[in-house]
Parts: structure tokens; sequence; C-alpha cells
């Protein structure tokens, strides 16, 4: 009797952890999302100037641009893939915006897709830039 309560007494133990683990990593994902949501200087929040620059530049957007944009934002995990995506769009509608494009080109999507990725990221960013064969050249200045 004493191994059994001994057994289930680790088995307790074991998802003590397991859940602390869990909520550990919940808990950092929602800090990061509240601190998106705290305004700025300017009253905004960074979602907030997202969602404006992906509302404001939805008319530029393409078929073909929205095609590259999904294949940019392929190699992010699925589950954070639509946020990934949200934020990459929001970038490269500010650089199009910023350019007073009549269409966001592929142009803008390679700018937008650099200035989106953390710096943190570039090495996986550049070289899934060159699996695909896509020229960054002219952009080499902004992974500095």
């Amino acid at each position: 009797m004493n191994a059994v309560h001994t057994g289930f007494m680790w088995f307790i133990i074991f998802w003590v952890f397991v859940l602390l683990f869990m909520m550990s990593v919940g808990g950092y994902f929602m800090f990061r999302k509240f601190f998106k949501v705290l305004p700025r200087e300017d009253g905004k929040s960074t979602l907030d100037w997202q969602n404006h620059y992906v509302e404001s530049s939805r008319h530029l957007w393409n078929d073909e641009a929205k095609a590259f944009l999904d294949m940019l934002v392929e190699p992010v995990p699925t589950p954070f893939r639509d946020i990934a995506k949200h934020s990459i769009a929001a970038r490269i509608g500010q650089v199009a915006l910023e350019d007073k494009a009549t269409a966001v080109t592929q142009d803008h999507c390679i700018r937008g897709y650099i200035l989106a990725t953390p710096k943190r990221d570039y090495k996986s960013l550049t070289s899934y830039l060159d699996k695909k064969q896509i020229d960054y050249t002219a952009y080499r200045h902004l992974l500095q």
C-alpha cells in the first residue's frame, strides 16, 4: 500500500510541474500581448497602429501580393501564423502607404517582411529567402 501512495505522490508532483510550466508559457505570451495593447505616447497602441495600417492599405493588396505574403509566412508555426501574417501585413501596408504606392508590390512585401521580423530571427529569414530563391540583396542594409 505504501508503494501505491508513493507512486501517486510522484504522479501528482509531475503534473504540478507540467501545469506550472504550461501556465508560465501561456502567461508569457499573454504578458507580451498585454504590452502590445498599452497605449504609446501618441495615444494609440501597437495593435491599434497595426489595425490602422492593415485597414488603410487593404485596397492596395492584389491577389499576387496576398499569395506572396502567404508564401512568406509559411515557416511560421501554424498556431502563430495568423498573428504573424497580420503583423507582417501591417508593416507591408505601412511601407506601401509611406511610398504612396498604388498597389502592394513584391518590393514592399520583402521590405515589410524584413522590417516586421525581429533581429533575432534574421538568420532564419535570410535562409528562408535563399531557399525560395528570392533576391534580397537590395535590402541587406535593413538586416544590419
